[in-house]
């Protein structure tokens, strides 16, 4: 049996063996791609040119537009290429690398989106001491210490992972290096567990996350149902709806993937639920946080109003 030192690249998961079920899951997966991009791109620079904008609420939001445009380059490109290519193959260290990064981009994502349930539980429940507690440069402090977290997040997982012997295969049944899907060709209960451990301690830091956000949510809505006029409670609705929407898929569909029991998992499913976690929210985060948000529909508006007489 081969271990994990003689891997030299694993095998992802081949969505067809049809040349033409290939190059339409490459379609599918390069209009998403792109549209994920355009959205994104879209937000980052709306927010970066109108001054109106520069609050902490769209900084934030900047940065989760950052994060999604990383995590998606993470997964989908690769899947692409290996659609195109009628390919599944993945190096060792690039396995490694894809592993680090999407850790690395969830879980600063995860808390960027606790840091914005606390954005919007001050800005409605505690609305003057907003510029206090969330100043430019708490700001700034608070989206690194979220970015630090992802990193370190990254490495106690990525390491931890490969360093497990490895003996039942390369073949990766996933369309990316997923950890639970790796922890199923390890041959060492021991390091198998552990790995499984820190897992479950993350899961539980990210379920601390999670009742945090709804606590905040809880107060929020009390605040919000007290507003006399129906405008004001419209407007903290539609900024707070779309984030509460996107925390529950994102949450949902992680746990699930990772903390499910091996007796339900099968490849379909498992492709299903890893798709709803790394390609679904940062494709329609941008349409979800601009939908309902007036201002932000209004700096886009005139994004695309100065792009086309640019071009005129």
């Amino acid at each position: 049996m081969s271990n994990s030192s003689s891997i030299t690249q694993f095998l992802l998961l081949a969505f067809a063996d049809t040349r033409d079920l290939q190059l339409l899951h490459f379609g599918l997966f390069l209009g998403i791609y792109l549209a994920a991009l355009l959205g994104n791109a879209l937000i980052i620079t709306a927010i970066a040119c109108d001054h109106r904008l520069h609050t902490p609420m769209y900084f934030f939001l900047l940065n989760l537009s950052v994060l999604d445009l990383g995590s998606i380059s993470t997964t989908v490109p690769k899947a692409m290429a290996n659609s195109l290519w009628d390919t599944r193959a993945i190096s060792y260290w690039g396995c490694a690398a894809q592993v680090f990064i999407i850790f690395f981009f969830i879980g600063a994502e995860y808390s960027l989106l606790t840091v914005m349930a606390y954005d919007r539980y001050v800005a409605i429940c505690q609305p003057l001491h907003y510029g206090t507690l969330l100043g430019s440069r708490a700001c700034v402090h608070i989206a690194a210490a979220a970015w630090g977290s992802g990193f370190l997040n990254a490495l106690l997982h990525t390491a931890s992972t490969f360093s497990i012997p490895l003996c039942q295969g390369n073949a990766v049944d996933q369309f990316f290096c997923e950890v639970p899907q790796i922890l199923k060709l390890s041959c060492s209960d021991s390091n198998y567990l552990r790995e499984l451990g820190l897992l479950v301690v993350s899961a539980c830091l990210f379920f601390g996350c999670f009742v945090f956000i709804v606590v905040s949510y809880v107060q929020i809505f009390r605040a919000v149902l007290r507003i006399p006029s129906e405008q004001g409670r419209h407007k903290a609705f539609s900024t707070c709806l779309p984030h509460l929407a996107v925390v529950s898929l994102f949450v949902s569909t992680g746990f699930f993937a990772y903390l499910k029991p091996p007796s339900i998992s099968s490849s379909p499913l498992d492709l299903v639920v890893s798709f709803l976690y790394s390609v679904v929210p940062p494709a329609v985060n941008p349409l979800i946080y601009s939908m309902r948000n007036q201002e932000l529909k209004e700096a886009l508006k005139k994004l695309i109003q100065w792009v086309h007489l640019q071009q005129q």
